[in-house]
């Protein structure tokens, strides 16, 4: 059988890449169903784009490579296509964007744009065996146990990265860009919560509040959760993209209020409460009861001299922590590195040294920040490829 492009994997980068390209095309997946991480991103409703995306929201080893393709296809380029599609959707915080009812919505609209567009997806579907020919590829694939060999002028990589194996995540676009001599950078699991293996937040296991959280020089303003097993939230998740193992992190868990004139004016009103109940009215109390022994958090308001006052507040400011480790791929959103963009066309997303050959989405070496970022990235990504396949 002989396609026009082959694409493997049939998440957002795939399927957006199919519903835009020409010719023949056929997507495959081993999945039993298509966009399975479409359909449990953002509770189930899908966190599609971000209202706010540009390429300083993207890690890469070449911050510039992105520039090209988010510049071409754009958060409000994919937001009129939900619209389009009759599809309602809201701003839940920070430019964020979710699907009013399911992330399912989001899947299906993307196979009628590529039934739209004539093409194949078939599913069940695992690679056993890929080779260069001298116009295109030859596959070998096996379809619910038949094989099945094919040939293509063009083959994408839109096979994600590591993240939640259980949903039969792999390095597969990593192995085949190895067997095509494309470098592949360090890859690690991003957007992932903190482990702490003694257990010392076991106690505060739900409690939540707003923080700044610093890690590897960058900062974030969202909300920190405590679990059984560390920190997680939109902050810890955040950090965990430029943290290295063995580094510290610091959380401002006053989230940057004016936390040192709020207990000087209570110290006047309250002086004979407890210091702790009055700092329970500005964190959470199980919280403020956690660090009391090592805050040294004893005796009345009216006790405390603006010095103590100015050091109990610096220290709070300033809450450093060494992790253990992260949760891993098995809990991470993506997978940070991949396929080296220095190998790439940041125009067209071809491989530079082997015609034909594509590489979007998560496979590459960019990767977004939490909060629709990385939709966004696999939306460009697959238009980006999906353009320079129709004008080949």
């Amino acid at each position: 059988m002989e396609f026009d492009t082959i694409i493997l994997g049939a998440g957002a980068a795939g399927m957006m890449c199919a519903a835009h390209a020409k010719g023949r095309v056929l997507v495959t997946d081993h999945a039993r169903a298509p966009g399975e991480k479409i359909r449990i991103s953002g509770g189930g409703r899908c966190n599609f784009t971000n209202m706010h995306a540009e390429p300083g929201n993207f890690l890469s080893g070449n911050p510039h490579f992105c520039k090209s393709a988010l510049a071409r296809y754009t958060q409000w380029d994919f937001i009129d296509l939900v619209s389009r599609h009759g599809i309602a959707w809201h701003e839940k915080t920070l430019g964020q964007l979710f699907c009013d009812g399911s992330a399912k919505q989001i899947i299906a609209m993307l196979l009628e744009e590529m039934s739209r567009a004539g093409a194949e997806l078939w599913l069940r579907t695992e690679l056993r065996d890929l080779r260069k020919l001298e116009t295109g590829f030859a596959l070998a694939l096996d379809r619910e146990g038949t094989r099945h060999d094919l040939t293509c002028r063009n083959l994408v990589l839109a096979t994600g990265g590591k993240s939640i194996p259980k949903m039969g995540a792999s390095g597969l676009a990593y192995d085949i860009a190895r067997q095509f001599a494309l470098p592949v950078t360090e890859t690690r699991p991003a957007l992932v919560p903190f482990t702490f293996t003694d257990g010392r937040f076991k106690p505060l296991a739900g409690v939540s509040l707003p923080v700044r959280a610093t890690a590897g020089g960058a900062s974030f303003d969202e909300a920190l959760l405590f679990t059984h097993r560390g920190l997680s939230g939109p902050a810890m998740l955040q950090i965990s993209s430029y943290w290295r193992e063995g580094e510290e992190i610091a959380i401002d868990l006053t989230g940057g209020a004016p936390l040192f004139e709020a207990l000087r004016a209570q110290r006047q009103s309250a002086g004979r409460r407890a210091l702790t109940t009055e700092l329970a009215r500005h964190l959470p109390a199980r919280l403020v009861d956690a660090l009391a022994a090592d805050l040294g958090l004893s005796g009345n308001l009216a006790d405390q001299s603006d010095t103590r006052l100015t050091t109990l507040c610096d220290r709070l400011a300033d809450w450093r922590l060494t992790p253990s480790g992260t949760e891993g791929y098995r809990t991470a959103e993506v997978t940070l590195g991949g396929i080296d963009t220095e190998a790439l066309s940041s125009r067209t997303m071809e491989a530079k040294s082997v015609p034909g050959l594509y590489a979007i989405g998560e496979a590459v070496d960019v990767t977004g920040w939490l909060g629709g970022y990385n939709f966004q990235w696999a939306w460009s990504s697959g238009d980006a490829a999906a353009q320079a396949l129709r004008s080949a």
